[in-house]
């Protein structure tokens, strides 16, 4: 069974693939309460290819040409399929279109990974750069890596081009699916991704086991009829995971490391032992620990979460914090970082203050002062140095805010893993 567009870009949100805003229209007259401004395009929603050569997908400028656009759509049969709904969506500025895919290939009876940085409807010059990687036995980050490399992908954006595709291969993979597709895959001029299509098919036989894709194609039939559907209302996630352990914590280790991507975390990991350092613990924040990814709104608690767990680790001197995304995303984690550690010094501070006033009840001035000068060598016991590698961001206004700290800014990580290694084995 393949799913509309906007069914597919609803699961792609739910697991922090970043769609477009985006509200389906039922009937034209829906367009004048539209909550997207203009301009937007406007896609007939059907199951069948060739929807924009047949004339079922049209930029408006303002409601009365949207309308007019609508009704056209509505009558407009592309393959005699009509539309029950329309999508409108808002406009993206791509430098570069991506075409991404994860099928089942049934001659080779294996779960393939397809790739073409000319995406897009030209598909002679898609099928041309297409790149296959065939996943044997367990999948790996590896993999995805492994055809962005293969495309022609690089710089940063091979990290955040493979973690699309992990997203994609988990939702493939945890909903039996036959067929998951990214057609184009948008970049922008600063290198920011954004899923402007997706195709998906789930397999017929398996689709009874998973009841949340019967309630996506079944309610929707209904709920279209009735009020537009907003892709945004699904960003409240009402529980948010804990941050996944990579590994058990080693005693012997002496730094932690915090990754938004478990392929990341592994290289990291891997890095540093063969630099031979000793990592203690890893923590992976932005997926569940079934390999569903969070949406990158929620990464910021999870961030929290994971620096509370892993300064309770005994005797790390370094810390190793690698995040990679979109701009908006980098910022938002820095923001959660500045707020966690000024947090926290706080906590310290009044700590510290109370255990003073509670042992100098009848306290001489000398005792008194000593009694200050132990608890302000306890604030200061040596905490780890913090190395921290971003992709991108406007964060220097928080990095300021955290001067005080003990962190080491880079967007090369391996002048993040140098930089750790030494504070690591610095007396």
């Amino acid at each position: 069974m393949d799913l509309l567009e906007y069914q597919a870009k609803e699961l792609f949100h739910q697991i922090g693939i970043p769609i477009l805003r985006s509200q389906t229209i039922a009937d034209p007259s829906e367009l004048k309460r539209l909550q997207i401004p203009y301009p937007v395009v406007l896609k007939s929603q059907v199951r069948v290819g060739g929807r924009g050569r047949a004339g079922g997908i049209r930029f408006v400028e303002n409601t009365i040409d949207a309308i007019a656009a609508a009704r056209t759509i509505f009558n407009l049969p592309i393959m005699g399929e009509y539309p029950e709904v329309i999508l409108a969506e808002a406009r993206y500025n791509a430098q570069e279109e991506f075409f991404l895919a994860v099928l089942l290939d049934y001659q080779l009876q294996r779960r393939v990974l397809l790739g073409s940085t000319k995406g897009g409807i030209d598909l002679d010059t898609l099928l041309k750069h297409m790149q296959q990687v065939v996943i044997e036995g367990e999948f790996s980050p590896f993999y995805a890596r492994r055809l962005a490399i293969k495309m022609g992908v690089r710089g940063a954006l091979i990290e955040s081009v493979s973690t699309i595709i992990e997203k994609m291969y988990y939702l493939f993979s945890d909903k039996d699916m036959d067929l998951v597709e990214i057609n184009p895959l948008g970049v922008s001029a600063d290198g920011e991704l954004m899923a402007l299509d997706g195709k998906i098919s789930v397999n017929d036989s398996a689709i009874k086991r998973h009841q949340d894709l019967v309630s996506l194609i079944t309610s929707k039939k209904n709920a279209a009829k009735k009020s537009p559907y907003e892709l945004e209302s699904l960003s409240n996630v009402p529980q948010i995971p804990e941050p996944r352990w990579l590994e058990q914590i080693d005693e012997k280790g002496n730094i932690g490391i915090i990754c938004n991507s478990l392929g990341l975390a592994m290289a990291t990991w891997d890095l540093i032992a063969q630099d031979k350092g000793k990592p203690a613990c890893c923590l992976v924040i932005g997926e569940e620990t079934s390999g569903k990814w969070l949406p990158d709104g929620t990464m910021s608690e999870q961030l929290e979460a994971a620096l509370e767990e892993i300064m309770e680790v005994k005797g790390l001197k370094a810390i190793s914090i690698n995040l990679l995304g979109s701009a908006p995303a980098i910022e938002t984690l820095v923001s959660a970082i500045a707020q966690y550690l000024q947090s926290r010094n706080g906590r310290i501070e009044r700590a510290s203050e109370e255990r003073v006033t509670r042992a100098t009840g009848g306290a001489s001035a000398r005792q008194m002062r000593n009694l200050q000068s132990r608890s302000s060598k306890q604030q200061s016991n040596d905490p780890p140095q913090f190395v921290i590698c971003l992709s991108g961001g406007e964060i220097e206004s928080l990095k300021e805010s955290l001067a005080s700290f003990p962190i080491h800014w880079t967007d090369n990580l391996d002048t993040a893993i140098a930089q750790t290694l030494s504070l690591a084995k610095a007396k």
